[in-house]
C-alpha cells in the first residue's frame, strides 16, 4: 500500500463521528483527513431515500473529487409510532439548528400515552475507492423511548433513547458500554473486520 492509498477522508464535520473513526483507522497506518483540512470539498447535499444511499453519496462525492479513499456515515433515531419517523431526516427534524433538548421534549409530549415506545439508531457506513464499488457496513442499536431524558455523557438523542439490556439511557453509559451496542459501534466493528481480511 502506497502512502497516497493510506490517507483516507472522513467526510464528516461531527468531532465525535471523526474521532471514532481515527481510533480504529490510525492504529492501521491510515493518515486521517477531514473536511477541515480539504476546504475546497463543498458538503454533499443529502438526497437519498436510506441511509444506505445518504452515506454512498458523502463518500463518493469524496472520492470522485480527490480519487482517493472516503468513509462516510449516515444515522439516525427511527421511531416505530411515528413510522420510522424522523429517520433519515433525524439531524433535520424540527429544523437543523434546533436544540436537541426541545426536539425531545417534542418526541416525548407526542408519545404521551402511547404504549408503543420501540425504536432504533441506524448506522449506514460507507467506504469508497476510485474505480470500484462502494462498501456499505450497517446495524442497528434496539431500544425504548424513555418516559423522561436521563443522562448527560451522550449527545442528539440519547437522553430519551433506553437500552432495557443495560437498564439505561445511551446518554447514561459510559463511552466503552456505547460503543459495544452503539449502532455505530457495530457498523464501525463490521468494517473493521472487513478491512482485516480484504486489504
Amino acid at each position: 500500500m502506497t502512502e497516497k492509498e493510506k490517507v483516507i477522508v472522513i467526510a464528516s464535520t461531527n468531532q465525535r463521528k471523526i474521532r471514532e473513526f481515527k481510533e480504529m483507522l490510525e492504529p492501521k497506518g491510515y493518515a486521517i483527513k477531514t473536511f477541515a483540512d480539504l476546504q475546497t470539498l463543498p458538503e454533499t447535499e443529502e438526497t437519498g431515500t436510506t441511509f444506505r444511499e445518504n452515506a454512498i453519496l458523502k463518500a463518493q462525492a469524496v472520492t470522485d473529487q480527490l480519487h482517493i479513499e472516503a468513509i462516510a456515515d449516515d444515522s439516525g433515531l427511527e421511531i416505530d409510532a411515528f413510522d420510522r419517523a424522523p429517520g433519515i431526516y433525524s439531524a433535520r427534524y424540527l429544523g437543523k439548528d434546533t436544540p436537541y433538548d426541545y426536539k425531545n421534549k417534542v418526541i416525548l409530549d407526542r408519545l404521551k400515552g402511547n404504549t408503543n415506545r420501540s425504536c432504533r439508531y441506524v448506522c449506514a457506513i460507507a467506504f469508497t475507492r476510485p474505480d470500484a464499488e462502494p462498501e456499505v457496513f450497517q446495524d442497528t442499536a434496539e431500544g425504548m423511548i424513555a418516559e423522561v431524558p436521563s443522562g448527560s455523557n451522550g449527545f442528539g438523542y440519547d437522553p430519551i433513547v433506553f437500552y432495557p439490556p443495560l437498564g439505561k439511557t445511551m446518554a447514561e453509559m459510559s463511552d466503552t458500554e456505547k460503543n459495544q451496542i452503539s449502532h455505530r459501534g457495530k457498523a464501525l466493528a463490521k468494517l473493521e473486520k472487513w478491512l482485516n481480511e480484504k486489504r
